[in-house]
């Protein structure tokens, strides 16, 4: 077994994919591998001979989301088009053929998973979400988060990595039994010193088993996860769509919002929130313009 070997666990039926992150030792000095999950956002320890290698298809992408989450994808492309093509009529009243054009929530996604968060970049783009990332061990996303925000300045900020609670180590409530909630709340609460408005800053923040209530308390608009389930890779991508494709003027009932995710009301939660989409007109390309302004000179001549 070596980093970035992919694994499943005997002990827990080899249920769920991981890749080994890195090694490390019990109290006793055996050693463990630090697990990061495939598709779903957790963090595990095991030790090397409960681990077992997976097979895994040359297309990551297709372990990572998979053929269901996929499908759901593309319908929701299919809808955010559908839905922009109806507000545009209805903007336009259908009494002019000025073309206007739309323009969805900025983001801006902290991503304690390399992988995951050029996935979640790809699928923004095919989503048309304006979008840009970094990859920021979990830990350190809280001393970065005020100068990435200032560099950025999106609409939408997305907090995330992996995360897991510790069960066997007391109580839920207890923040010392979660591998990153802390780390994710410190983060929140440093965007807020950025922009404390919730409707002005879109906060979606935490990972698989996430201190749900803590991290709404520290200021996010949206977290996981209520039932300290795991939550899917692209859960925060569908929370960001609704809220970047839906207009300034509506507040996103959040029954939609959860409706929209993979794992439902028991992996994510939060709050009713403005949209952030704009439509603008009339479209114009810079050829049309020049065009259009020798025109009017040779006319004023």
């Amino acid at each position: 077994m070596k980093i970035g070997d992919i694994v499943s666990r005997n002990s827990y039926n080899n249920d769920i994919i991981f890749k080994i992150e890195s090694f490390t030792a019990d109290k006793n000095g055996k050693v463990m591998a630090i697990l990061k999950g495939v598709a779903f956002r957790i963090i595990a320890d095991a030790y090397i001979d409960d681990l077992k290698s997976a097979i895994v298809p040359s297309n990551i992408r297709s372990v990572m989301i998979g053929e269901k989450v996929e499908n759901k994808l593309s319908n929701t492309r299919a809808e955010t088009l559908n839905k922009q093509k109806n507000m545009c009529r209805s903007l336009t009243k259908g009494k002019t053929t000025i073309k206007s054009y739309g323009m969805p929530g900025k983001v801006l996604q902290l991503d304690g998973d390399k992988d995951y968060l050029n996935i979640c970049l790809d699928v923004y783009s095919e989503l048309g979400i304006p979008a840009a990332g970094v990859a920021i061990k979990e830990s350190d996303q809280h001393k970065e988060v005020y100068k990435l925000l200032k560099k950025y300045n999106p609409d939408i900020l997305v907090i995330t990595g992996h995360d897991s609670m510790t069960i066997k180590e007391g109580n839920i409530d207890d923040l010392k039994n979660y591998r990153n909630s802390l780390n994710f709340i410190k983060t929140v609460k440093e965007a807020r010193r950025w922009e404390p408005n919730l409707d002005d800053l879109v906060i979606f923040a935490g990972a698989c088993q996430s201190d749900y209530e803590k991290i709404i308390l520290s200021g996010a608009n949206f977290a996981s996860s209520p039932g300290r389930i795991m939550i899917h890779a692209l859960d925060p991508v569908f929370i960001v769509e609704k809220i970047a494709c839906s207009r300034i003027d509506t507040v996103v009932p959040i029954e939609e919002i959860i409706k929209q995710t993979v794992t439902g009301v028991r992996g994510i939660g939060g709050c009713e929130t403005r949209g952030k989409f704009r439509w603008a007109m009339p479209k114009f390309s810079i050829e049309n313009t020049i065009e259009e302004n020798i025109k009017d000179e040779e006319k004023s001549s």
